[in-house]
């Protein structure tokens, strides 16, 4: 298969939000947990895998002054800020597989939502968590697809989690706050069962 990021520039280039399962208007969830952290509106942000998401409109709006966001690909980077307009400039964009990613800054807050659940190899997994550990100096935010969640995405395999599979996982490093489970609804009127998890990183 062609590699990851020629998958995703790919699906970038010649799709729009409403051709595909993920995009949201108003990603309430995440939202809702980064409210949850009741942090400074200058605590540092990142969205992992990011893409043209809307959560950093959003989080603009809300006055918050440091927001990372991090994908894979640069056609969807670009498309965010082509929406943004002037506003771009008050994000740090990052092009770059989170696999290979090299933080040179902590972050309060880093969110995630249906990137990790990409990782289907123990090493990819492996090269995330100690990625995390390195960069997130206080809450993640992370949405998974499921166990009674889809099997694929994109064309592509994933891996499905269940609330105490992702705490396991993640238990070198994070604690456990809360998780939820939602129905994500799709732009084609769809079901995706999703597991959004909060944790606090260990000192």
């Amino acid at each position: 298969m062609e590699n990851r990021k020629d998958h995703w520039e790919q699906v970038y280039s010649t799709k729009q939000p409403n051709e595909v399962s993920w995009t949201q208007d108003i990603p309430r969830t995440s939202l809702a947990f980064i409210h949850s952290f009741d942090l400074p509106k200058t605590s540092r942000i990142i969205d992992i895998g990011g893409g043209d998401s809307k959560l950093v409109d959003h989080l603009l709006d809300e006055g918050y002054e440091n927001v990372a966001v991090l994908d894979i690909s640069e056609q969807a980077l670009q498309r965010a800020k082509s929406r943004l307009g002037d506003r771009a400039n008050k994000v740090e964009w990052i092009v770059s597989d989170i696999t290979k990613f090299s933080p040179v800054k902590s972050y309060d807050v880093w969110h995630d939502r249906a990137t990790f659940h990409f990782l289907t190899t123990v090493e990819e997994i492996k090269a995330y968590l100690t990625i995390a550990r390195k960069a997130v100096k206080s809450y993640m935010a992370l949405g998974t697809f499921s166990d009674a969640g889809p099997k694929k995405c994109s064309g592509l395999d994933i891996h499905q989690y269940s609330e105490s599979e992702l705490q396991k996982t993640l238990e070198t490093g994070f604690e456990k706050l809360k998780c939820i489970t939602e129905d994500h609804i799709t732009p084609f009127d769809t079901k995706q069962n999703f597991l959004f998890c909060s944790f606090k990183a260990k000192s």
